[in-house]
């Protein structure tokens, strides 16, 4: 996998273990191991233009994902094409003040925002309660396996 972290937001991020958990959904999603992402830690002021820009709301997100080749999850006897999966785009500043209201750290909220990123640019949505809880329950089972194998290194 060749996953790229780019944090320009300010704030100090644990670049390898978000790497390693985005390697870590990746594969366990059966995407193809050439397969490219592209992560960027941004300040709030650089979140909120791409929000304005591309979602055409106000003000800073946590969040944005910018698919590119549509992959879609593999199973195991199938892995999906190699290619760019996408770009997601985080703001760690937001990330802390939900953590703070969450009741957990920021590298926690920053791992959960990322497994979210990363299920969007692979098709993943919460739009309708049904997609919500598959999402969410998807994404609360990746992070609790990869936190499950992180601490066993």
């Amino acid at each position: 996998m060749s996953i790229e972290v780019n944090n320009e937001s300010g704030m100090e991020a644990d670049e390898r273990s978000l790497q390693a958990l985005a390697a870590f959904v990746l594969d366990s999603l059966h995407v193809h191991p050439q397969t490219e992402v592209g992560i960027s830690l941004v300040d709030e002021s650089a979140i909120e233009q791409l929000h304005v820009e591309w979602m055409n709301e106000p003000g800073p997100t946590d969040v944005l994902s910018f698919p590119m080749d549509e992959l879609r999850p593999g199973r195991p006897d199938s892995q999906t094409p190699a290619g760019l999966l996408g770009d997601i785009v985080i703001c760690p500043q937001v990330a802390e003040a939900q953590a703070q209201a969450a009741g957990h750290d920021t590298p926690m909220e920053l791992k959960i925002l990322l497994t979210h990123g990363l299920l969007h640019l692979l098709g993943f949505d919460h739009a309708t309660p049904t997609e919500e809880a598959e999402m969410f329950g998807l994404q609360r089972d990746l992070v609790v396996a990869f936190l499950a194998g992180e601490h066993r290194q």
